[in-house]
């Protein structure tokens, strides 16, 4: 690619010399629409590109010459002649690409290729989304993409790299508008022709889709078209062509105006058949006519979508110049190496700067203006912006006019003609731009008051701006040097609008559509009139722009905002009227920038918004935002939206890779959060979390689309999913990137719906797609999601490894639908999570039997809260004895079963009794009977389980005599027992301290809330722990009448210097022996909950005093009183345990959602809910007199404690301050205060 920095350029016709180095001129930046094919000719019926195999295996692709036997058809002569047809060839394909130009087209203006070329730097493979983003932006994220792609030069495009690869026949190169596509076309012609590159190919012919556009109404033969283009090959034959091995060039197929209908065509086979240009080329593509031909073609990425990807062997993206090119191509341009190290010094102190010279064209625009104030007299700041440097740009052209064609005028002075002239060139570029137009013809520039001659002869201010192009037939093409010269132009003609008050034009290019009343910016238009105020005027702009689907305003905004500035205006010499830019009129406009609401905007979009600001040179939410990033240092006003705008554009651009990316992190609001989630998409996020999740197995209601989760002080609030489908799109294209970096998606607690799971399943199905962790609860999906997502997760089996689905109305046949996935042998998933998914029996026998067919790998499967019953558990018990079921972890949570379901559960887990390590069966009616029924597993001396949770299942003491009796026969694996809400009674735990004291038991987790206690049982279970007392962490006894004797008892265990307990619950019991106890051993205990309480102040100073203590590790104190005691009894009138979610019942209740005041919603424990997120110490009839001890208490061991909830108590303002300046001092640990 040339260094020389044009933007990729079209060839010339045969009948020119040289070559113009401008660029990628296409002739629509909106993806051409294709949809309009021609109907097959003569019947002819579609060949796919799947036959091409077939043809291939048929065809010899290697040949050079002509075959042995078709050359014994020819005489000595005829030989001859064609030889020197194909010499001729080369010496006319030489002449045409051996030459390049800078800027003009004069005479002698031409270089030597081979003088300035740089390879550029192109890669294989590209991501499979279409990207709708402004090229700039493209531009702007892959400067500093984590390059993994296999580089490739330019004359191996048809190599094959691996033996792995098929035959490479069709390649289509991407890149965006003047990187070096052409360059790179031109630079294989050239080495062919010169015989240096690639002499197997017999013949290299390129075709100019710009050229092309012009026959695009006529029918030829490839003969024919062959014979117009390259004239030199008149006498090549038809079947000449059947026999060579011939590449055919397409470069830039996004300037083409002819349909390519690959669904529906006329079949061609023949090279002397005519048809269509679109249609031959759809043929060549396909293989159908001169199926051993190469194909090559170039285009922008918005085009190139429109080719099949299974017509394509080989995808390759042209990336530009990297940071080394940049700098060997300022050192090639310029002999002084001061002068080349100052602009190159400059350039990387630029971002923007050195982010667009990775475009060629640019570096040649950016040596100009460098060139020019850097040799002269520099008075004024070197321009850091693009604006800036446009502005600098257009000012030397003038001057240089000046210098070449003379006048009365300084150099930088504008006659009228020129700003007549200028300003009809920004009127044909405004006005193209908005129909996507980059190419103009004779008539185009008629209606813009442009005459012909006067651009390109009389004013030479244009010749490096405006260009012209002769192509075949000498008819002209006229396009700008590079798109952002349109786009800076175009700007310029809207601006000077608007400087003139032009009423018409402005309400032209900012008409919307009908306003919707709940839209962000309803009444926003008809309140203000865009023509009398800057700032609305810009801000209407933006917000017009905002809304194009493919970005293609956005540089053009961007530049609107920089001229807005008077040094920019005094850059242009008179061309833009002064406005009115009292610092405060521009400080308006920049506040605006800062406060746009962009709710109804996809998030990726409004990244240009903090573009707009830099462009008016406010570098104040950039350096925030870097600081933020470096330090977690919050801006002085808060993370607001526009700062995240600027988080996720650093984020796309780092080079580090980025772990985690979860939302909640960054406290912010929730247009900031949706502002963020772009960074997902092009960083290499690895994991990735839109919103907060609920807790496992939390189960709370919702109102009209509303859902319960926790702030980050721990408060319950209200939360309207703000994950829309808008947003899927960009997590889709990051699972479609190449390479996709993206390993976890969370998007639980979302309202995502079927339609948004669609969108996401077509990025799950990419085959660059690696995510192994897919999180989809309480999404409102239903079973209509299952079928696209089982057909992704069927396309790409292999790399996923949990998939979590809870709280979704799936159905059973939903789950019937994924269990095609399960059972693929290439599936690999280790956890399925389906909770609450609205699931029968008749799901267990779809799981059952795919698990069956592909059973070693799942290790969790958690079915919590679904009506399987006895005969659902009894049909997983099947795969459970199967013996390469390797499950560890089983969840039948309130499944409903009974204690008919524990036989064949038992039975099951005994024939396969090595892998279990997490088994729950809480909330289920097993009882007495159906716990006996499962000891013959636990007593299994292969049996290794490590948590047991048997809540609410109907057990008394008798249910404890078979546990004991089987932990004590293999007492070494259990870590965890939870027996919470069964009548255990006295009896049954003296039972189990038979097991606790055992030498070997090593039970770390010990939960007997509400077991109906009494302070008989705190002897025994303090005696057998005191026995045992080193591996206990978590004892919950909470809402049992332990009373304080018992209490006391319990303290010989808190004691011991072996006790390393690390939380306790307790309930209904003073704190005099329990704070004497701590403060003798104060160093392990973390969290400790004193439920249902009512000791006021002076049981809070004894917990003070134990805070004080040095040695106090205490991070969490909950101090609880609940009016609603849980009552086991009455949960478990039946077999199937009826819960209505607390919260729903809190909503309805207190009707809060009339006040929607979320910052001051607290669901306080007497309501019967008891968060576990904080320092609590709520409805606790604490006053002022609390406040002083805790403050004392904190003050002396202040590094521990994180958070403190004293809500619900009657502190008063004395006890609050004291309390808040522990938060505000740094030197204390304190960070959540909540009263």
């Amino acid at each position: 690619m040339s260094v020389c920095g044009d933007e990729d350029e079209r060839s010339e016709s045969s009948v020119s010399g040289r070559v113009s180095m401008k660029g990628d001129r296409s002739l629509i930046l909106i993806p051409p629409d294709f949809s309009n094919e021609p109907e097959p000719a003569n019947g002819g019926k579609k060949k796919t590109c799947v036959d091409l195999e077939q043809r291939r295996s048929g065809s010899s692709l290697g040949l050079d010459h002509r075959s042995q036997t078709s050359s014994h058809s020819f005489s000595q002569t005829e030989a001859g002649d064609l030889q020197e047809v194909l010499e001729g060839h080369k010496i006319s394909l030489k002449r045409r690409c051996e030459y390049v130009t800078e800027g003009t087209n004069e005479a002698g203006s031409g270089t030597l290729l081979n003088k300035i070329y740089t390879e550029l730097y192109i890669t294989e493979g590209q991501s499979e989304e279409v990207d709708t983003q402004h090229e700039v932006r493209q531009l702007e994220i892959t400067s500093k993409k984590n390059i993994q792609d296999t580089p490739i030069k330019c004359q191996d495009i048809f190599k094959v790299l691996s033996e792995q690869q098929r035959h490479i026949r069709v390649v289509l190169t991407n890149g965006v508008a003047g990187v070096g596509k052409t360059f790179s076309v031109q630079k294989f012609s050239l080495d062919w022709a010169e015989g240096l590159e690639n002499q197997d190919i017999s013949l290299v012919l390129p075709l100019s889709c710009r050229e092309l556009n012009l026959i695009r109404d006529e029918q030829h033969s490839l003969l024919s078209l062959l014979h117009v283009f390259h004239p030199t090959l008149q006498k090549i034959r038809a079947e000449d062509l059947t026999v060579w091995k011939l590449l055919f060039i397409f470069d830039g197929l996004d300037e083409s105006r002819f349909s390519l209908g690959f669904n529906n065509h006329q079949v061609i086979s023949d090279v002397t058949q005519e048809s269509s240009v679109g249609v031959l080329l759809v043929n060549l593509i396909q293989g159908n006519l001169l199926p051993s031909a190469l194909i090559w073609i170039t285009s922008r990425p918005a085009a190139a979508h429109q080719i099949p990807p299974s017509c394509v062997d080989r995808i390759t993206e042209v990336r530009g110049f990297t940071d080394s090119q940049k700098e060997e191509y300022f050192r090639r341009r310029f002999s002084d190496e001061d002068l080349s190290k100052r602009i190159i010094s400059h350039i990387k102190a630029s971002r923007s700067l050195h982010i667009m010279c990775l475009i060629p064209v640019f570096c040649w625009i950016t040596a100009i203006v460098l060139e020019d104030m850097m040799t002269r007299d520099q008075r004024g700041e070197l321009p850091k912006t693009l604006t800036d440097l446009y502005s600098h740009f257009l000012r030397v052209q003038i001057k240089r006019k000046k210098q070449k064609y003379g006048g009365k005028q300084r150099p930088e002075e504008l006659t009228e003609a020129d700003k007549e002239l200028l300003l009809k060139l920004g009127r044909l570029a405004f006005e193209h731009l908005e129909k996507g137009n980059i190419m103009f013809y004779s008539e185009d520039l008629e209606q813009c008051g442009l005459d012909v001659s006067e651009v390109l002869v009389y004013s030479g201010v244009c010749t490096e701006i405006f260009k012209r192009e002769i192509v075949i037939f000498q008819k002209s093409v006229y396009c700008f040097v590079h798109l952002s010269i349109q786009e800076f132009l175009a700007a310029v003609y809207m601006f000077h609008r608007y400087t003139r008050k032009d009423t018409a034009v402005i309400s032209q290019f900012l008409k919307y559509s009908k306003p919707n009343p709940f839209s962000w910016f309803a009444g926003l238009f008809i309140k203000y009139d865009p023509v009398t105020s800057v700032n609305n005027f810009l801000r209407r702009a933006l917000m017009k722009s905002l809304e194009s689907k493919n970005g293609h305003l956005d540089l053009f905004v961007r530049f609107l905002h920089g001229l807005s500035l008077e040094s920019n205006q005094r850059i242009l010499g008179g061309l833009l009227d002064q406005t009115e830019n009292h610092p405060e009129t521009i400080q308006k406009v920049l506040n605006n920038l800062k406060e746009v609401n962009s709710d109804e905007i996809p998030p990726f979009r409004s990244i240009n918004i903090f573009h707009c600001l830099m462009e008016m040179k406010d570098q104040s939410v950039h350096q925030e935002s870097q600081e933020f990033l470096k330090s977690g240092k919050r801006p002085a006003n808060g993370l607001t939206a526009v700062h995240c705008s600027a988080l996720a554009d650093l984020l796309q651009m780092s080079e580090e890779v980025l772990d985690e990316l979860d939302l909640q992190q960054y406290n912010t609001s929730d247009e900031g959060r949706r502002r963020l989630i772009p960074a997902v998409e092009r960083s290499q996020c690895r994991w990735f979390r839109p919103l907060a999740r609920m807790p496992q197995d939390v189960s709370l209601g919702g109102v009209s689309g509303m859902f319960i989760w926790q702030d980050p002080q721990g408060r319950p609030r209200l939360l309207k999913s703000g994950f829309s489908e808008t947003h899927c799109e960009v997590v889709t294209s990051a699972l479609k990137s190449n390479p996709s970096h993206l390993r976890v998606l969370d998007l639980s607690w979302n309202e995502l719906q079927d339609s948004a799971v669609k969108l996401l399943c077509s990025g799950l199905q990419s085959k660059n797609c690696k995510l192994e962790t897919l999180r989809l609860s309480s999404c409102r999906l239903s079973e209509t999601s299952c079928d696209p997502l089982a057909s992704a997760l069927r396309s790409n089996p292999s790399h996923l490894r949990v998939l979590e689905l809870n709280s979704n109305s799936l159905q059973d046949s939903g789950v019937k639908l994924l269990c095609g996935f399960l059972q693929d042998p290439l599936c690999k998933l280790e956890t399925l999570r389906l909770s609450r998914c609205s699931l029968s029996e008749i799901s267990c026998d779809s799981l059952a039997s795919a698990l069956r067919s592909n059973p070693s790998h799942l290790r969790v499967l958690e079915l919590i809260e679904n009506q399987l019953k006895d005969p659902g558990v009894k049909l997983l018990s099947g795969f459970l004895q199967d013996p390469l079921c390797k499950l560890e972890t089983l969840r039948l949570k309130g499944s409903r079963m009974s204690e008919i379901s524990c036989d064949p559960l038992g039975s099951a887990l005994r024939s396969n009794p090595s892998h279990l390590r997490d088994l729950d069966l809480s909330l289920n009616n097993l009882q007495d009977s159906g716990v006996k029924q499962l000891c013959g597993f636990l007593q299994d001396p292969l049996c290794k389980l490590e948590t047991l949770r048997l809540n609410y299942c109907r057990l008394s003491e008798t249910s404890c005599d078979s546990l004991a009796s089987v932990l004590r026969s293999n007492p070494s694996h259990l870590r965890e027992l939870d027996l919470g809400l069964n009548h255990l009674k006295d009896p049954g735990v003296k039972q189990l301290c038979g097991f606790l004291r055992d030498p070997l038991c090593k039970l770390e987790t010990l939960s007997l809330s509400s077991c109906s206690l009494s302070e008989i049982s705190c002897d025994p279970l303090a005696s057998a722990l005191r026995s045992n007392p080193s591996h206990l962490r978590v004892l919950d006894l909470s809402y049992n009448s332990l009373q304080d004797s018992g209490v006391k008892q319990l303290c010989g265990f808190l004691q011991d210097p072996l006790c390393e307990l690390e939380t306790l619950s307790l309930s209904e019991i003073s704190c005099d022996s329990l704070a004497s106890a701590l403060k003798s051993n104060p160093s392990h205990l973390r969290v400790l909950e004193l439920r249902d309480n009512k000791l006021q102040d002076p049981g809070l100073k004894l917990l003070s005093d134990l805070v004080k203590s040095p040695t106090c590790k205490l991070e969490t104190l909950r101090w609880l009183h609940s009016s609603q005691k849980p009552k086991p009894a009455s949960l478990l009138k039946g077999q199937q345990v009826e819960q209505k979610p607390p919260a729903e019942k809190v909503l309805s209740q207190r009707k809060w959602w009339r006040t929607m005041k979320l910052a001051k919603l607290h669901l306080s424990s007497r309501d019967g809910l008891s968060w576990s997120c904080g320092t609590r110490l709520r409805g606790c009839r604490l006053s002022e007199t609390s406040c002083d001890s805790l403050a004392s208490a904190l003050r002396s061991n202040p590094s521990h404690l994180r958070e403190l909830d004293l809500s619900w108590n009657q502190l008063k303002d004395p006890g609050v301050k004291l309390l808040s300046d522990l938060v505000e001092n740094p030197h204390y640990g304190l960070e959540t205060l909540s009263q």
